[in-house]
């Protein structure tokens, strides 16, 4: 078993990211020296981005870290937009996996149900963002690669928890280490769909170029130029920032983490990077009231 350690260097969420002051990453340990990361906009509830360290691990034994004794659940990831609600699912159990192979309900998205349930996504490049309600306790979790957040998985687990209960003025959300805009190249088609999700509306019909045009005028432009024709760097990260602000949920109550997985290989996984389907894992913990979190 192993338990959340000290807390080590502090990281200030800057940078092109552009996040509002107060708001700090730290390295936490594990038990056995291995390190992952929190969020200081999130310190009311056990949550951690895991680094490669901790392969092959998985959500059970990373849950132990966090909050030992919770239900663990987790998704077969598929991409897409579709959130699921941990009273749709059973939580995951051990298996041997001589006799057994398990089967997970395939969605990219996590809202709890209920107090202490363990939460959790994977992900390599794609942004692994962690949601906390100070009203209620209640968390989601949510892979979003360039196609789920071309579909807007993150505002879809915004409106679910909105349906529950939630305010918008009382979610935090983190968005964890995830590739970097300044290294992950896609075409101009790729970016024109992300950035139709935050143009304004009556540019439904307008073309890929006038799309990116759109982009490059922001004061925090998610695109950057590339060198080759026919072809962008994107940030996915600031991506979903941006479609949370069309929400109305203010920058002061969003992180984006400073580090970038493509870039940072002694920490983790880079699919862009190394090709190859290593992953690691990003959870947080519901809880019953912000105050005894």
């Amino acid at each position: 078993m192993t338990v959340a350690g000290d807390r080590s260097t502090n990281f200030p969420d800057s940078g092109r990211t552009g996040q509002p002051d107060g708001i700090s990453w730290q390295w936490q340990q594990s038990a056995e020296g291995l390190p992952y990361l929190t969020c200081s906009l999130l310190e009311r509830w056990s949550h951690g981005f895991f680094t490669r360290d901790f392969s092959p691990q998985g959500p059970i034994d990373l849950t132990e870290v966090l909050a030992p004794g919770s239900p663990v659940y987790r998704l077969q990831q598929v991409h897409g937009n579709v959130v699921l609600k941990t009273s749709q699912l059973p939580p995951v159990v051990a298996l041997d996996p001589e006799t057994a192979t398990p089967t997970y309900a395939s969605a990219d998205g996590l809202v709890a149900s209920r107090d202490f349930e363990a939460l959790w996504v994977c992900s390599a490049d794609c942004v692994p963002a962690l949601i906390a309600d100070t009203g209620t306790g209640l968390v989601a979790a949510v892979h979003a690669g360039w196609r789920g957040t071309a579909a807007k998985i993150l505002p879809e687990a915004i409106a679910q928890l909105v349906a529950v209960g939630s305010q918008l003025e009382n979610l935090k959300i983190a968005l964890g280490p995830a590739i970097g805009g300044e290294v992950y190249q896609v075409s101009v088609e790729v970016a024109a769909q992300l950035g139709a999700t935050i143009a304004p509306q009556n540019a439904v019909s307008a073309t890929a170029d006038d799309i990116l045009e759109f982009l490059h005028q922001l004061p925090e432009s998610p695109v950057l130029t590339d060198p080759e024709p026919g072809k962008v760097r994107l940030d996915v990260r600031l991506c979903n920032a941006l479609q949370l602000q069309q929400l109305g949920i203010n920058s002061s109550q969003v992180a984006i983490a400073p580090f970038c997985t493509y870039s940072d290989s002694a920490r983790f996984f880079s699919y862009r990077r190394d090709r190859l389907k290593k992953i690691q894992w990003s959870g947080i913990v519901s809880a019953s009231n912000t105050s005894s979190c």
